[in-house]
């Protein structure tokens, strides 16, 4: 079942409202101040011009979602069980966030002495939460951690906040109320980026895991996770996102973003978007990512993100800053006929495009 994204029917033959909020960004254009207190439009053409706008979108970004959090202190990790699934472990393990509190998560452990690459894999917003993505439970599209284990991975597996073992008492699962209500300056996204980090920095505290290949995968929720975690962790080598992205430009829901109750992404974007101002979008954020391996997939009949031209044409703009940056054969963008799924064709694709990005440490 899944919670986060629920669409209202469209009435057949009603008028469709137009967008209350503007279209998308053009990643590779600038506004610079000229004579007279005058602004012009710019094209980004050097490497130089981007690293200007990267560290702008960043900014943007870290203003609405607040920070994502880095931190040095012990992570205090604990083995909980074992279980012997044949060409793989899973381990329960659990480690302390950079906020104190401690991050239940599902190990899987290639059987070998390694060193292995090692994924991050964010679960998508199902009531159980982990256990989707290692075969426990949930659908067989998003058993994705479970099936990189058998290629020969290191994968986490962690509840994000409100999910799984992390339901504020007395809450229901994917309710940030609690959340915001400590938090007032935060963002559950930035909570949950920082919560990955975390698991980065499990990972490479392994001896099995080479710290040099290292990537995060997700579907859904999962997705939108695992591309804002590479946006703002460069030890992200190579990511997948799978039906975790359309842009908020133009887009006929707004509001799902930074809506007044259960899980609420951005508390702090609602008011901007009052004023009919988008202060960053998310192909922004993908860009963030480049020149590092991104895999990003999205569904044409995708009842939760419904407008697959807007992705399509977004999600394109990305590989002009790939090309910029001499590493277009890096971005893969991938739309196919289907709905909310990661189909079994694709997740195929995108393993064995990990299996090339990671299959080397990485050049310094």
């Amino acid at each position: 079942m899944r919670w986060l994204f629920i669409l209202g029917a469209v009435t057949a033959g009603a008028q469709a409202e137009p967008p209350a909020i503007p279209g998308q960004f053009e990643l590779l254009t600038a506004v610079e101040a000229a004579k007279g207190d005058t602004g012009r439009r710019v094209a980004i053409a050097s490497r130089a011009q981007w690293l200007a706008k990267h560290a702008d979108i960043r900014q943007r970004v870290l203003d609405i979602m607040g920070p994502c959090l880095f931190s040095v202190a012990p992570l205090e990790a604990q083995l909980h069980g074992v279980e012997d699934l044949g060409s793989y472990e899973r381990r329960k393990v659990s480690y302390r966030a950079a906020t104190g509190e401690r991050i239940p998560a599902w190990l899987l452990r290639p059987k070998g002495p390694g060193p292995f690459p090692a994924m991050l894999a964010a679960h998508p917003t199902q009531l159980s939460a982990k256990d989707s993505v290692v075969g426990i439970s949930g659908p067989v599209h998003e058993r994705y951690a479970m099936e990189l284990a058998k290629r020969g991975y290191v994968v986490l597996a962690p509840d994000v906040i409100t999910a799984g073992e992390r339901v504020y008492p007395g809450a229901k699962p994917y309710v940030t109320e609690a959340f915001d209500r400590a938090h007032p300056e935060w963002s559950a996204m930035g909570k949950m980026c920082s919560d990955h980090r975390r698991g980065l920095d499990f990972l490479e505290s392994l001896p099995e895991v080479d710290g040099g290949r290292l990537g995060a995968i997700g579907h859904s929720l999962g997705g939108y996770n695992s591309f804002f975690l590479a946006a703002f962790d460069e030890r992200v080598r190579a990511t997948v996102s799978s039906c975790g992205y359309t842009p908020m430009g133009n887009a006929a829901r707004p509001f799902a973003w930074s809506r007044d109750t259960w899980f609420v992404h951005f508390p702090k974007l609602a008011r901007y978007l009052r004023s009919g101002i988008l202060p960053f979008d998310f192909h922004e954020v993908l860009a963030l990512v480049a020149p590092r391996a991104l895999f990003n997939y999205a569904a044409a009949q995708d009842a939760i993100f419904p407008n697959p031209e807007a992705i399509r044409s977004s999600a394109e703009q990305v590989t002009g800053v790939y090309r910029l940056l001499g590493a277009e054969e890096r971005y893969v963008f991938r739309m196919t006929e289907g709905p909310h799924e990661f189909p079994a064709a694709l997740r195929e694709e995108a393993y064995r495009w990990l299996d090339r990005q990671l299959a080397a440490p990485a050049t310094r």
